[in-house]
């Protein structure tokens, strides 16, 4: 009997909220992933790695077909196929799980899987997962549109980790939908794309939600680490020393891999998150604030902030001398040196710390 569940270790305690599912039968799960960006990319790798035992190779489909090609070479045609469309996707998976960047890609992509759908009507259980970063209503749009097809449910998986966390496999993994398709989907998961999943129930708002307080968290902690390391260059100390000292009293491992890249002039935004997506989820965390009359000035400075220092890029962009084609949201750090009269992007520039021992 072919087994398409996971041979995985022993998993650690509360890492998935749920027992697992029913053994399964004769059919083996066929996988799908679309969306392999900085964050997509590791995770679709990371689950065709997990799943080398099973007879069918995850199918996966990428509009930039480079991408796929790339992962293929990687992995070999035994773990991964690409898929020639997104009706592919749609018809032939069990399981397809998605990670996009931005709600207006999320609403073009379901749309054109609940047309694949409406062609092609599913004749047994078929979960579609989001893990992408939207704002909470339309997870509830998306879970009515793909609910109105027979055996059809939605999971909103949003996941918590930069692409380093992704590549490790130790992201932290944010969960809503239908509660036998979270358990089917958690076992997939974890251990072999995250490390633990946070269930938040049925309303398959709760994720998103949770997921854009936990980025404004994260928004609020890195402008004021912006501020604090430029505060320690221009009093003359010199962000370097600031920087070893909240790597000694707050050793969180956001603040450590933000306070690197602004210490080190790491703004590539290709290997990182870039700014635009920052800016897009800033965005989300004010409305949603702003609906339920529940201020967040934290986020609101980041927000003008990240949009400095995309001005100033696009601004040395047109002059010809930007220095990354993306720039990574750890570039917030722009607009608290300008003011304080520094050089945005290069701290070699302009002040030096010169000590006096």
């Amino acid at each position: 009997m072919a087994d398409n569940r996971l041979l995985t270790p022993a998993l650690h305690a509360g890492a998935v909220p749920f027992s697992r599912p029913p053994t399964p039968g004769t059919h083996p799960l066929q996988i799908g992933f679309f969306g392999l960006g900085a964050m997509g990319y590791f995770m679709a790798r990371n689950l065709a790695n997990s799943r080398k035992s099973h007879l069918s190779p995850i199918l996966i489909y990428n509009r930039t077909v480079a991408k796929s090609q790339k992962l293929l070479a990687e992995l070999g045609a035994s773990s991964v196929k690409v898929a020639d469309t997104i009706d592919q996707l749609a018809t032939e998976c069990d399981v397809i799980f998605t990670n996009l960047a931005n709600d207006d890609v999320v609403t073009s992509v379901y749309n054109e899987f609940a047309k694949a759908l409406a062609q092609s009507p599913p004749t047994r259980a078929k979960i579609f997962v989001d893990t992408s970063t939207i704002y909470p209503t339309l997870a509830g749009d998306l879970d009515r549109l793909l609910s109105s097809f027979p055996h059809t449910h939605f999971v909103i998986s949003p996941v918590f980790g930069a692409p380093q966390a992704a590549d490790s496999a130790n992201l932290v993994i944010a969960m809503s939908g239908n509660y036998r398709s979270k358990k089917e989907v958690a076992f997939l998961l974890v251990p072999a794309v995250g490390r633990k999943v946070i269930d938040l129930g049925g309303n398959v708002e709760k994720a998103p939600t949770l997921k854009l307080i936990g980025n404004g968290m994260l928004f609020g902690a890195i402008e004021l680490l912006a501020e604090t390391l430029t505060f320690g260059e221009k009093s003359g100390i010199g962000q370097q020393t600031v920087y070893n000292l909240i790597k000694e009293i707050m050793p969180a491992p956001s603040l450590v891999a933000y306070g690197n890249k602004m210490v080190n002039d790491l703004f590539d935004g290709t290997v990182g998150f870039a700014i635009d997506g920052g800016i897009k989820d800033s965005n989300h965390i004010r409305r949603l604030t702003a609906e339920l009359n529940c201020p967040m000035p934290a986020i609101d400075n980041a927000h003008s902030s990240l949009l400095s220092a995309r001005a100033i890029h696009q601004a040395q962009a047109v002059a010809g001398i930007q220095q990354w084609e993306v720039l990574d949201e750890s570039a917030i750090i722009a607009s608290s040196r300008v003011a304080a009269g520094l050089d945005p992007f290069d701290s070699g520039k302009g002040m030096r710390v010169i000590r006096e021992d």
